[in-house]
C-alpha cells in the first residue's frame, strides 16, 4: 500500500458546505420544509425505534423520501439526494462514484449508521458506509433520523441513521422501465418487475448507468486532465411469503459494481508519455432472511440474518497515444459484516415494549500486494441486550430506550436515551430528547501500520430541544441541538507513535456539534408546493474553537413545483456558506449557490418524460480542495410503469 493511495481512501473521510449569507434572508422569506417526501401522520417509520411506528407517536427528527420523490429529483446518488433535506450536507472528491462523505448534523461522516433493508453498511477501514457504492437507482424509499440512536442500534449511531429500502411487491404484476440520457455522454437504464400471488410478493430489478464524466481534478494540481469515466451495474431481488396470518418469511439481495475515475496526483510536473488512469472499483452486496410472527394482536417477534460485504480497489494503468495498457492493483480493502437479531414487541393499549438480542461480527482484510505476510486480517464481534419502552396518550409522547453492548476488545458499553413530546395545542407539539453514544474504532484503525491498538470508542451526549406544527396542508419544525462527542479519532501526521513518519491514528479530540434546523413546506391550492430547509450550525474542535473541515455553518434548501394537468414543473436552490478544507482552517472553500430545474409530463398512463437541470447557471464550485464539480448538467428520461 502506498502513502498515495492511502491518504485518497484509507484515512478517514470528511465532508465539507460553504458560504452565502443570502441563504439566511431567503430561506426565512418563504416557507421553510425537506426537499422529500413530507410525511402524513398516519404514515409508519421503523428507523427511529426499529418497529413501525406512527409518526403522529415520534418525538425523532425524521424525513422520508419516497420513490415519486426519488424518480422527480433526477439524482444520480443516494448522498445526493439527501443533499436536500434538512441537516445533512455531503463531500465528494470529484464527481459521482468517487470518494463520498455525508455529515449529519455536522458530525463526522462515520457517526451515521446506514441500513439497506435491515442489513448493515460499514467500512472496517475508513468507517462509515461507502456512500458513493450505494445505487440509488434500487432504492423504493429512504428514512433519515437525525440525532443518535446507539441506545436503539449500538455503536456507529452517534450523528444519526438512514434506512434505505428496495421495492416491495404488491398486487398483480407489474412490470416497469425506463432510459435516460444527459451531458457528458450520460446514459442509464432500468427495468424490473414486481407484484404478489398466491402468498408469494417479489421485486426484481436491475439498473446500468455510465457517464463520460469530466476531470475531477483542478487544473492547478498536475495530473492526467482526461475525462473520468463513470460506470455502474446494479441489481437486486426481493422476495416474501405470507406463510398463514401470523407468519411471514423475508429474503432480500443486492448487488452493485462501480467504476469511476479519480485521477491521482502526478508528482512535480505531468508527462503525457508517463499518464496515468487511475480507478477506483467498488463492488457491494448485501443479503438479508427475516422472519415474523405475530403471536397475537399485541406481540410480535422478529429474527433476522444478515450479511454484507463491500471491496474497495484502486488501479492504475499506463496511457500512451490515447491508449491504456493493463491495469495495475495498487490497493484492496475488504469489509465483511454480519447480523443475528432476535427482537420482540409488546403492544398494549398505549404502551409498547421492545426487547432485542443482537450480535454483529465485523472483519477487515487487506491484502498486501507486496508481501503475503503483511497482509491484515482482523475481527471482532458485539453481543448486545436493548430495551425499549413507547407511551402515547392524548397529547402525552415518551420513548426510553436503553441498551448495552459487549465489545470483544472493549468490553462493556452502555447507551441510553429518553424523549418527550407534549401537543400544547391543537397541531402544536413541542419536544425534548437526550440521549448517549459511542463508535468503536475500526479494524483499520487500530491494526493497521498507521493504527493505534490502544484506541478507545469515540463517545458522544446529545440534547436537543423541537416545536413543531402540522395541520395536512402546512408542516413546520424548529429543532435546537447540541452533540459532544470525546475521544474523536483522526488521523494527525504530528502522531509518530505507530513508527510511520507519515502520521498515526490517534484518540487526542474533542469535538461539538450545535445548531438549529427550520424545516416546513406549503400547499397553496391543489397545484403549488412550497418547501424548504435552513441549517445555522457551528460543527468545531472543542480544543481548538476552529470549524471542522469542509462543514459550512449556514446552508439552506427550497424548492417549489407546480402541477397541472399532466405537467409538473419545478426549481430547486441549494446555498452553502464557506467551509475549510483544512482543520487549521488555513485553507478556504468559498461559499456557493446552486439553481436545479425540473419538469415531468405524462404522455400516456404508462408513460412519463422526465427532464432535468442540474447547477443551471454552471456556477463554479469545490466541495474539496483541488477536486472539481460537475458544471451545467442536463439529463432527459422515459419511464414506462404500465398500470
Amino acid at each position: 500500500m502506498t502513502v498515495r493511495v492511502l491518504s485518497a481512501r484509507a484515512l478517514p473521510r470528511t465532508c465539507r458546505p460553504s458560504p452565502l449569507s443570502a441563504a439566511l434572508a431567503l430561506a426565512l422569506a418563504a416557507p421553510l420544509g425537506a426537499i422529500a417526501q413530507t410525511p402524513t401522520l398516519q404514515e409508519t417509520v421503523v428507523t427511529a425505534t426499529r418497529v413501525e411506528t406512527p409518526l403522529s407517536q415520534l418525538v425523532s427528527d425524521v424525513s422520508v423520501i419516497d420513490r415519486q420523490t426519488i424518480e422527480n429529483s433526477g439524482a444520480t446518488g443516494v448522498a445526493d439526494l439527501l443533499a436536500r433535506l434538512p441537516g445533512v450536507q455531503i463531500v465528494r472528491n470529484g464527481g459521482i462514484g468517487n470518494t463520498t462523505g455525508v455529515f449529519l448534523r455536522g458530525a463526522e461522516t462515520r457517526f451515521t449508521a446506514v441500513y439497506l433493508d435491515g442489513v448493515r453498511i460499514d467500512s472496517q477501514s475508513t468507517g462509515g458506509a461507502t456512500w458513493e457504492a450505494l445505487p440509488l437507482s434500487q432504492i423504493e424509499r429512504i428514512e433519515v433520523l437525525r440525532g443518535p440512536a446507539a441506545a436503539v442500534y449500538g455503536s456507529d449511531a452517534i450523528g444519526g441513521v438512514v434506512q434505505l429500502f428496495t421495492r416491495k411487491g404488491e398486487g398483480g404484476f407489474a412490470p416497469y422501465a425506463s432510459v435516460g440520457a444527459g451531458s457528458r455522454a450520460t446514459h442509464d437504464a432500468q427495468a424490473g418487475f414486481s407484484g404478489a400471488a398466491g402468498g408469494f410478493d417479489y421485486s426484481v430489478g436491475t439498473a446500468y448507468a455510465e457517464s463520460r464524466g469530466f476531470d475531477v481534478r483542478t487544473p492547478n494540481v498536475n495530473h492526467n486532465p482526461d475525462a473520468d469515466l463513470y460506470r455502474s451495474t446494479s441489481a437486486n431481488a426481493r422476495l416474501g411469503y405470507q406463510i398463514n396470518a401470523q407468519h411471514r418469511v423475508e429474503a432480500t439481495v443486492l448487488e452493485n459494481n462501480t467504476n469511476a475515475g479519480y485521477d491521482a496526483t502526478s508528482g512535480s510536473s505531468y508527462r503525457p508519455a508517463t499518464a496515468t488512469d487511475d480507478r477506483s472499483l467498488y463492488h457491494l452486496r448485501t443479503a438479508g432472511l427475516g422472519w415474523t410472527a405475530q403471536w397475537t394482536e399485541h406481540w410480535k417477534t422478529l429474527l433476522q440474518v444478515t450479511d454484507s460485504s463491500s471491496r474497495y480497489e484502486t488501479t492504475s494503468a499506463r496511457v500512451a497515444a490515447g491508449y491504456a495498457g493493463r491495469p495495475t492493483t495498487t490497493y484492496i480493502t475488504e469489509t465483511q459484516l454480519r447480523g443475528y437479531l432476535l427482537q420482540n414487541d409488546l403492544t398494549y393499549g398505549a404502551h409498547r415494549v421492545t426487547a432485542a438480542l443482537e450480535r454483529r461480527e465485523d472483519e477487515l482484510t487487506n491484502p498486501s500486494l507486496t508481501d503475503w505476510r503483511r497482509t491484515l486480517r482482523r475481527d471482532r464481534a458485539q453481543d448486545a441486550v436493548a430495551l425499549g419502552y413507547g407511551y402515547h396518550q392524548g397529547a402525552h409522547t415518551v420513548q426510553l430506550n436503553l441498551r448495552h453492548d459487549d465489545d470483544s476488545e472493549f468490553g462493556g458499553k452502555t447507551t441510553g436515551s429518553a424523549s418527550y413530546g407534549y401537543e400544547f395545542v391543537k397541531n402544536w407539539r413541542a419536544t425534548v430528547s437526550a440521549g448517549t453514544a459511542f463508535r468503536a474504532p475500526t479494524l483499520y484503525q487500530r491494526f493497521s501500520e498507521y493504527g493505534d491498538a490502544s484506541l478507545k470508542p469515540e463517545t458522544g451526549r446529545n440534547a436537543e430541544v423541537g416545536l413543531r406544527y402540522g395541520d395536512g396542508r402546512t408542516n413546520a419544525s424548529l429543532v435546537v441541538f447540541e452533540n459532544r462527542v470525546r475521544n474523536l479519532i483522526v488521523f494527525t501526521g504530528t502522531n509518530t507513535a505507530c513508527g510511520q513518519p507519515f502520521g498515526c491514528y490517534a484518540s487526542i479530540g474533542r469535538a461539538v456539534y450545535q445548531g438549529a434546523t427550520l424545516a416546513a413546506d406549503h400547499r397553496f391550492g391543489e397545484h403549488f408546493t412550497l418547501r424548504g430547509s435552513l441549517d445555522v450550525q457551528d460543527p468545531k474542535d472543542s480544543d481548538t474553537g476552529l470549524q471542522l473541515p469542509r462543514r459550512a455553518k449556514r446552508y439552506a434548501n427550497l424548492a417549489g413545483d407546480w402541477t397541472q394537468g399532466i405537467w409538473t414543473v419545478g426549481a430547486e436552490v441549494q446555498l452553502s456558506s464557506r467551509r475549510f478544507d483544512d482543520t487549521a482552517n488555513k485553507v478556504p472553500l468559498a461559499g456557493y449557490g446552486l439553481l436545479n430545474l425540473y419538469a415531468s409530463v405524462q404522455l400516456r398512463p404508462d408513460l412519463r418524460l422526465l427532464a432535468r437541470l442540474d447547477n443551471a447557471t454552471d456556477k463554479n464550485y469545490v466541495l474539496a480542495n483541488n477536486y472539481a464539480t460537475a458544471g451545467r448538467t442536463a439529463y432527459v428520461g422515459l419511464k414506462w410503469t404500465p398500470r
